[in-house]
Parts: C-alpha cells; sequence; structure tokens
C-alpha cells in the first residue's frame, strides 16, 4: 500500500525541492501541498470527518510554515490526529530542537539541505507507526480520532456588550443537550466568568500556563466541574497573574480542550490579549458581540479591521452578534453587516435586562428563566452555531434539552 505524504511548506522553492525528493520515495503518494498551517488543519479536519483512513500516513512541516508557528503547528496535528505521523523539516538538527521537536509531538527530523537517504528513512519509519497506530484504533482502542471539538471565541466590541453572559449561556445551551463543554474564560484581566456563576476555585487558566505536555489528569484538576456539567477554566483571581498565559501558552490549552470536550466556548472578553488572539486565531467560530449603538459599532469594525491588519482573522471569517436589540433602533443588524464587512448571525438578543439583573447580581444566570425572551434567543443561537446536538424529531420545530424546564426552538445554521 502506497505511503500518502502531505507536505506543508509556505516557501515555493522549498515546496519544489521537497515535492521532488518526496514522489522518488519508493511506495510514496505524495498529495498536493498545502501553504499554511490553517490549509494544513482544515485538509486533516475534512479528511478525518470522512474517516480515519482517509488521512494521510505522514505529514512533513517546514519550519517556515506559518502563521502558525512549526512546533506549535505540530502539537496541534498530533492532539487533533494522532494517526498521522508529523515529520519536521529544518536547518537546525542539533540536539535542543530534536528534544522539542519530539516534545510537541513529531515522530521525526530532517535537516536541510535534505537528503534523500534520510528522507526516505524517516517517512518510511514514521509509515510504519502510523500504519500501526491505525490497526490499533481499528480494533477500539482508546485513543481520541476525532477532528477535534468545536471552539467558539467570543469578544466584546467593547466592554459591556454581553460578551461573558452570551458565552456562558452557548456553553450551558451545547451541555444541556448531552455535549462535553469546556468553558474558558480568556479575560485574563478582568474576567467574570466565576462571578456570573458564583463559584469559588483554587486554580485558574495560569495553572497551565508554564506546562509542556497538558495530560489528561493534568487538565482534570485545573478545571472546576459546576453543578450544571459544564467545565469551567476560569480566569486568575490576580489580573497580572494573566501576562503568565502566552500566545504559545493559549494554543497549548485550547488544543488539550478540543481534543477532550465537543464543544470549547472561550470568553476573549473585550482587550484582546496575546493569549485571546491565539484562540480567535484557532476557533472555528469567532463571534463579535455588540449592541446597536454608534460607541459599539464603531468599536466592532476597529476590531474587525484590527484582526484582518494582525492576521489573526478575517472579516468574513467573524459574525457578529447583536445583543440588546429593539425594532425601534436606528441601527439595524443589515446596517451593521455592512459596516463591518462581516457575517451576521440571524439570531438577534432582544434587550431586556429586567429579565437579567437578579440572575446576574445573584451569581445564577445558570438559572435564568427558560422562558425568558432573553436566555431563548442565545439558545437559539446555539443551534444556529451548531454547538447543540438536535433531538430526534426536533428539526421542525423544538426541542427539549436535558436538564431544560422549558422548551426552546432553534435554528440551525445552514450547510
Amino acid at each position: 500500500m502506497p505511503t500518502r505524504i502531505l507536505p506543508a511548506v509556505g516557501d515555493v522553492d522549498a515546496v519544489r525541492s521537497i515535492t521532488t525528493l518526496l514522489s522518488q520515495l519508493p511506495d510514496a503518494e505524495p498529495v498536493a501541498p498545502v501553504v499554511d498551517s490553517t490549509q494544513l488543519i482544515d485538509t486533516l479536519a475534512r479528511l478525518a470527518a470522512e474517516s480515519v483512513d482517509e488521512l494521510p500516513e505522514v505529514v512533513v512541516v517546514h519550519e517556515r510554515i506559518g502563521p502558525v508557528p512549526a512546533l506549535e503547528l505540530i502539537r496541534e496535528v498530533a492532539l487533533r490526529f494522532p494517526a498521522v505521523g508529523v515529520i519536521l523539516v529544518t536547518s537546525d538538527a542539533g540536539p535542543g530542537l530534536f528534544q522539542a521537536a519530539m516534545d510537541y509531538g513529531a515522530r521525526g527530523l530532517v535537516a536541510l539541505p535534505l537528503s534523500y537517504e534520510e528522507l526516505a528513512s524517516r517517512v518510511q519509519a514514521v509509515a510504519q507507526w502510523s500504519v500501526g497506530v491505525r490497526r490499533h484504533l481499528g480494533s477500539g482502542g482508546d485513543v481520541f480520532t476525532g477532528v477535534g471539538g468545536t471552539v467558539v471565541t467570543v469578544c466584546g466590541a467593547k466592554g459591556g456588550v454581553g460578551a461573558t453572559l452570551t458565552s456562558i449561556q452557548l456553553a450551558l445551551a451545547a451541555q444541556a443537550s448531552g455535549r462535553s463543554t469546556a468553558l474558558v474564560d480568556m479575560d485574563l484581566q478582568a474576567g467574570d466568568v466565576a462571578s456570573y456563576l458564583d463559584v469559588q476555585f483554587r486554580r485558574s487558566v495560569v495553572d497551565l500556563a508554564a506546562i509542556t505536555d497538558i495530560s489528561p489528569r493534568v487538565l482534570a484538576d485545573a478545571v472546576f466541574r459546576h453543578d450544571t456539567g459544564v467545565a469551567l477554566l476560569l480566569a486568575p483571581g490576580e489580573g497580572e497573574r494573566g501576562e503568565e498565559v502566552t500566545d504559545r501558552a493559549a494554543r497549548q490549552i485550547v488544543s488539550a480542550l478540543r481534543s477532550r470536550y465537543e464543544v470549547v466556548v472561550v470568553d476573549c472578553g473585550a482587550q484582546l490579549s496575546g493569549a485571546g488572539a491565539a484562540a480567535v486565531e484557532m476557533a472555528d467560530t469567532a463571534l463579535l458581540i455588540t449592541t446597536p449603538d454608534v460607541v459599539a459599532v464603531r468599536g466592532a469594525k476597529r476590531t474587525v479591521r484590527m484582526w484582518d491588519r494582525l492576521q489573526i482573522r478575517k472579516a468574513e471569517e467573524t459574525t457578529v452578534v447583536v445583543n440588546r436589540h429593539t425594532r425601534g433602533t436606528e441601527i439595524q443588524p443589515p446596517l451593521i453587516q455592512k459596516i463591518t464587512g462581516t457575517a451576521v448571525a440571524a439570531t438577534a438578543i432582544p434587550a431586556n435586562f429586567k429579565e437579567l439583573q437578579g440572575a446576574v447580581d445573584a451569581g445564577r444566570v445558570h438559572e435564568l428563566d427558560s422562558k425568558g425572551v432573553v436566555r431563548q434567543a442565545l439558545w437559539a443561537l446555539a443551534g444556529e452555531l451548531g454547538l447543540v446536538k438536535v433531538p430526534e424529531g426536533a428539526q421542525k420545530g423544538g426541542g427539549r434539552f436535558r436538564g431544560d424546564r422549558g422548551s426552546v426552538s432553534f435554528r440551525r445554521r445552514k450547510e
């Protein structure tokens, strides 16, 4: 059986030399190369959605791949697609980088300039390892084989627009529908998830920042299991410690969570740190919450442009959610869509703070009245985003979620 090899190389000259050598290897079947980290993950996810057998046995990652650094990319591939063997191609073949590459999940390292013998030897060894893993998966071993959970980031166009409330309700809706869900407070200096849910905690996201290999046991020790079943990874109580969570740490934390939960909701707040930016870049869906007023919409437009300049996320890959919507306001969702250049969620959240005030003040937002218009709209948004499991027979109407005392109808995003 031929060995399928997927090169991930951004440099044009490097693509030519690597693909030429790969095509000369015995029993090798190089596939079309990908040019950046996003394309690599998307390609692997699409193949894995069909079957683990559709994945290439070997992925060759060039050291200058971007925008995600090569080692971080290797870690994400290793976590999300454990049946794929990764080889790092680098000009630095020293023991320090070799050890780092192995720690991040690579199965081999090949030095530049490329040698046919070395490349052939590495590819053969990694391909044999990959085949062995797949044989184990086929026997029903307890190894994660999916494409990873869905990651949704929630950011505010400015402070006070409802990003935290939205994050919490999306997580609650996903969990209540039967999906294992984690909620991360990545608003590292001013996170309020713990206050909204009135929880006391000892550990936070900072406790994972310095750990290079987040095992299931380490992750379980850091999360707080809420009464609703949602796993909470909270912001530090001392805001100044938020600086300890680097963009590299954030990538590792989000990757670890998505490999163990079906849905991961990340509250990034309104001030985007490096860690928050990394989460937004990795997200399957990036939400930007705004209210229908001039200041907030200007803030949304400013944020979208900043993300584009920093190559965090393109405008067309961002979804704006309109909170505190009323029919009488001059600024309506179509106008916001035109101003920001983004998609706008079909579900707008109505303005009704009276419904929320008591639960917010008491730290019991998980006990919002299931018949309340705000809560129903937020859970409908979860349905629109595809975060909930649709109960059998509920596709044409409302569905009753586990742990929900009332019924709620929701729209599914069209594929």
